[in-house]
């Protein structure tokens, strides 16, 4: 164990909670002492076994035992257990970064707000559509403070969708939407997200569609490249699709994100895309306790 890396766990072993193991292996800063699941037997479970990291099926008892051996938690189950885990995770003084739509701690989109969320203890993560969505509806917010209406829709390959997305559907929608409105300043929002079967499998694409009444295009597309930019600082397959169009007396504008394929496959951009920014939130929450800067 690195003594100047942050000490954290991961609480779900499904494809989220895999492939955040991958990047934390990867981190300078980071040190991952367990891996929580409740089957030893899933292939998560397995993966982090084959890696030499420490495993446990005792979910959020596991951490409660030993709080001393974690900084920071990612809970990546769902949104019902985030809901339970928060509170003991507050109590235990351990950091929670929030992987689930549960809207328990405050919304961390990196691009947008990372300084104000280091005074946290519990930041949720949103979604994917709305990591994807809201730097795009943040930059346009930026230039036009009246906003009337603003539409993402986000659309996955369908094999991308494990139970916990599909379990948290209705949280997803309202959660996008919430972020969205938040951080734009829009009077009006709404989030769809669309699971695609194609075969082979589509990546994750999100088109973000704003009713304003005489947009400043040039202005709204100097500032969707400047946060693009932000955004492929620590999502590198963040791209942009459609610049900022004026049609149909809305804005228009298109992003994709392709995977970086460590635990998922590359089409699996929306999972990669929450996990990066986790993974930068929690790095700065290391660089804060080291007093690391970088230039």
């Amino acid at each position: 164990m690195d003594s100047k890396k942050l000490k954290v766990a991961i609480l779900g072993s499904g494809f989220i909670g895999t492939d955040l193991l991958i990047k934390i292996l990867r981190s300078k800063y980071l040190d991952c002492t367990l891996f929580v699941g409740r089957n030893l037997q899933s292939s998560g479970m397995s993966k982090a076994v084959s890696l030499g990291v420490a495993v446990s099926d005792r979910s959020i008892e596991a951490i409660a035992e030993n709080p001393k051996n974690f900084e920071l938690v990612f809970d990546a189950t769902s949104a019902h257990f985030h809901q339970i885990h928060a509170p003991i995770l507050k109590k235990l003084g351990i950091i929670a970064i929030d992987m689930t739509p549960a809207q328990v701690g405050g919304m961390c989109i990196p691009a947008v707000n990372l300084k104000e969320c280091l005074d946290k203890d519990n930041v949720n993560m949103v979604t994917c559509g709305g990591q994807a969505s809201t730097p795009i509806a943040y930059a346009i917010g930026q230039v036009h403070k009246d906003v009337d209406y603003i539409e993402v829709i986000s659309t996955i390959a369908s094999r991308s969708a494990g139970p916990a997305t599909r379990a948290n559907m209705d949280e997803y929608i309202e959660t996008t939407e919430k972020a969205v409105k938040v951080f734009s300043g829009a009077k009006k929002t709404k989030a769809v997200l669309v699971l695609n079967p194609a075969q082979p499998c589509i990546n994750m694409q999100t088109t973000v569609f704003a009713k304003i009444s005489k947009p400043d295009m040039v202005a709204i597309n100097i500032a969707v490249d400047d946060i693009v930019k932000k955004m492929q600082k620590y999502v590198p397959g963040y791209s942009l699709v459609i610049s900022p169009t004026y049609e149909n007396n809305r804005v228009i504008t298109m992003v994709r994100v392709q995977g970086a394929g460590d635990y998922l496959p590359s089409y699996a951009g929306n999972l990669d895309i929450i996990n990066c920014a986790a993974i930068a939130t929690a790095e700065e929450y290391a660089k804060r306790k080291y007093g690391i800067q970088e230039y």
